[in-house]
């Protein structure tokens, strides 16, 4: 799938989810591996350049993470960091390099059952049957990032229609409540929308922020193992 990224009415960037047509073995496992990448294009890749990638093995029985990656450019800013999940012991293993590529980070910590990653997180998400499901209920998950581990409420807000690059799209709208902090404006500031069908793909997110709205919006996609769920129009 790819994306738009809009930032006000400028186009700022372009990101692409991927998932691998191959399974991979990590720590002795089956895995999925699917990569979220992102660039800034046009004016603002000369004042903010920014080139991000986002990986995870996805263990294809337990829909948890084995291992997560990623590799962050951001202006002079550089972080590559590889976390292993152990899910018997409940431990994330550490391993991060920054500017300097010979120094090396590494660090053990205690994560809680069923940890998600920033990527898988999402994948737990679509696997999930919204059907029965009622407007305002709450789904938690487990997450370990930037070597914290936090736990993420996404509320189920329905069902809507949604336009988009790639056509308008029968959705299902889910908003991760936000903890307080500088870069998002209030705990609703983030929309995900998925596609209402099997697929469950991002199609759409919304973003408030304090610098302004930012709108990360499909244009293309192909693979998929259903049949998207467009709405006809005459």
């Amino acid at each position: 799938m790819q994306y738009k990224v809009h930032y006000g009415l400028i186009n700022a960037a372009e990101a692409t989810i991927e998932v691998d047509g191959n399974l991979h073995r990590v720590n002795e496992r089956p895995c999925f591996k699917a990569s979220v990448t992102g660039r800034t294009t046009g004016s603002f890749d000369v004042f903010l350049r920014i080139r991000d990638t986002w990986r995870t093995y996805i263990d294809t029985t337990t829909i948890l993470p084995q291992r997560f990656f990623r590799n962050i450019e951001e202006n002079n800013y550089r972080r590559r960091e590889t976390v292993d999940f152990d899910h018997i012991k409940h431990m994330a293993a550490v391993e991060r390099h920054g500017k300097d590529k010979n120094k090396v980070k590494r660090g053990t910590y205690k994560v809680p059952n069923n940890v998600q990653d920033i990527v898988s997180g999402f994948y737990y998400l679509r696997t999930l049957s919204y059907d029965q499901r009622r407007i305002g209920e709450v789904i938690r998950v487990q997450g370990f990032f930037d070597e914290d581990v936090f736990s993420m409420d996404v509320i189920y807000k329905g069902r809507e229609t949604v336009e988009t690059k790639a056509g308008t799209i029968r959705a299902i709208k889910l908003v991760p409540k936000m903890p307080s902090n500088k870069l998002f404006k209030g705990e609703n500031a983030i929309s995900v929308y998925l596609s209402d069908d099997r697929n469950k793909i991002p199609v759409l997110i919304q973003a408030e922020m304090f610098v302004g709205a930012v709108k990360v919006d499909m244009y293309k996609y192909q693979g998929l193992k259903s049949r998207l769920n467009l709405v006809a129009h005459n």
